[in-house]
């Protein structure tokens, strides 16, 4: 049975550390493959301006082409919102039944953890793996069904941070989210600015 990590997010934008730390994830055998799956809405997050959900669908898939592997989801688009990660999970199950799906999430989603609708449920019956995040320990034991990948590539920039900083975009961002948020003018960027 293929086991597949969600590795979910409003992407606004994704970035290279979304990337880095997917394929972190299936080059260590953690998982056969990653499916970076995009929330339309995030119940425990605020709105977020600058990019439509057909902008963040757009740069979600050109993040992940050339990345084996590594694929965008859309399946929250086709679900009630706000999006919920029992719910998703359930219906991957049911969609895709020759895969063992996993939640992935960072260690400052572990801390609220318990805010999230049905997490103990999400553990016994889906299994979580958390990556290290910035300011953020993990302590243990941890339950049984989560495990937390200390040595995960670690990346301190949020999708915040670099809507706020347009010089972060030739660094942080791949090369066709750059073009495309450069083409689009999306988080306020002109359209004569050159993006490498």
């Amino acid at each position: 049975m293929e086991r597949v990590g969600i590795f979910g997010g409003t992407f606004n934008p994704v970035h290279c550390g979304h990337i880095r730390l997917a394929r972190w994830l299936i080059d260590t055998a953690a998982f056969d493959r990653v499916w970076l799956t995009l929330s339309p809405e995030n119940p425990l997050k605020e709105s977020r301006p600058g990019a439509t959900d057909a902008d963040r669908r757009t740069m979600l898939e050109a993040a992940c082409s050339n990345q084996p592997g590594i694929s965008p989801c859309f399946i929250e688009f086709d679900m009630p919102r706000p999006s919920y990660s029992i719910a998703t999970l359930r219906r991957l199950k049911e969609e895709f039944p020759d895969c063992r799906f996993e939640l992935i999430i960072g260690a400052d989603n572990w801390r609220i953890f318990d805010r999230w609708r049905s997490s103990s449920e999400i553990i016994s019956d889906f299994g979580v793996t958390i990556y290290p995040r910035p300011g953020y320990e993990v302590s243990t034991p941890l339950p049984q069904g989560v495990r937390f990948m200390a040595d995960a590539p670690v990346c301190d920039i949020s999708s915040s941070e670099i809507r706020r900083a347009p010089q972060l975009y030739n660094t942080m961002l791949p090369s066709g989210v750059a073009n495309y948020i450069e083409s689009a003018q999306l988080y306020g960027i002109p359209k004569q600015q050159t993006i490498e």
